[in-house]
């Protein structure tokens, strides 16, 4: 993810600073990670006899990467990565084993436990071997590989580990939006703590994304200037080509205002039409750009609110009243006299 902070080198966090990183404003996610050399796991689907070595991953509620899945609970659920559970042939609500090993007293030892499949991710979420579970079962598997005894899934050592005393040498942290990823790099550098993140390919995005708004916008007012201009074109054309019957109308004892309003209305009628099409247009549109370019559900390349097609109306009739007055004014040069005649 872009929004994704990685803490270079091995540092040393205690929990409570991890915790006040995740309370920050401009922080959506963050949570301790044990050392990567001990985050691996053998994971076996006995049902089908396939194997992978996958890395474990901490996760909990507010993950970006589980999306809309659940995270897991306890330390006999996870959720497996797509190519992880592909391997293994594994889906939701398969049962399997997990093996962890360890070096002691020139001794390789090994211990199994079993391990439930709550959900796979897709495979855009998380594209390498992975597992995510609760930071309490990647801390027992630390905790078993140091050498130190896990009561809660019965494996033996020589003391078993405390909260009190741990100390993390990473963490995962993504921040609230791209805006605030540089801002968190700012925080890290002025720490000296090394940190890897997307801030200079983001900046290049925002000054591009700038760039084309300003375009837009340059594209937005030649096209309503122009939509304007025709309009104030095409109701100095209606009043011309209307001349005798506004002039009759004059004769009938209708006031200059009440000829505008004509003019006006008529410019109002097209320009509701002509707002209708385009929203149709645009919703066509919306429905085939959301369908090529969204790739995560629940996330969308193209909407639009009800405000905005309320505001896009308004604007409309405010443009299609103006530029139709300031068509309209040769109403207020037509003379009763003119239409005698047609009487």
């Amino acid at each position: 993810s872009v929004r994704e902070i990685i803490p270079l080198g091995g540092g040393r966090f205690r929990a409570d600073f991890i915790d006040a990183l995740g309370q920050r404003p401009d922080v959506a996610f963050a949570i301790a990670r044990t050392r990567q050399i001990a985050a691996t796991a053998e994971l076996l689907l006995p049902a089908k006899g396939r194997a992978v070595t996958v890395e474990m991953l901490p996760t909990a509620a507010g993950d970006p990467l589980l999306q809309q899945v659940p995270p897991p609970q306890g330390l006999q659920q996870v959720v497996l990565s797509f190519t992880a559970a592909e391997k293994l042939g594994a889906a939701a609500g398969d049962e399997l084993q997990a093996s962890f090993s360890r070096q002691q007293a020139g001794q390789v030892q090994w211990r199994q436990t079993r391990l439930q499949v709550a959900a796979v991710l897709p495979l855009t979420a998380f594209e390498r071997d992975g597992l995510f579970a609760s930071l309490a079962l990647l801390e027992a598997v630390e905790d078993y590989r140091d050498g130190r005894g896990v009561p809660a899934l019965g494996w033996p050592g020589e003391g078993a580990g405390t909260d009190a005393q741990r100390i993390y040498p990473a963490f995962r942290l993504y921040a609230r939006g791209l805006a605030d990823v540089e801002t968190l790099r700012t925080y890290f550098a002025e720490r000296r703590w090394l940190v890897s993140t997307q801030a200079a390919q983001i900046a290049q995005v925002q000054a591009l994304s700038r760039n084309l708004d300003l375009l837009f916008w340059i594209i937005t007012s030649l096209a309503v200037a122009g939509a304007v201009a025709a309009v104030a074109a095409g109701a100095v054309a209606a009043v011309q080509r209307k001349q005798r019957e506004l002039a009759v109308l004059r004769l009938l004892g209708f006031g200059t205002a009440a000829l505008l309003l004509f003019v006006v209305l008529q410019a109002l009628y097209s320009g509701v039409l002509a707002a209708a099409v385009a929203a149709a247009l645009y919703l066509l549109a919306e429905q085939g750009l959301n369908r090529i370019f969204t790739q995560v559900p629940g996330e969308y390349a193209s909407h639009l609110l009800p405000m905005h097609y309320f505001v896009a109306l308004s604007a409309v009739l405010l443009a299609s009243t103006a530029a139709a007055a300031l068509g309209g004014w040769r109403v207020t040069r037509i003379d009763a006299s003119q239409g005698i005649r047609d009487v």
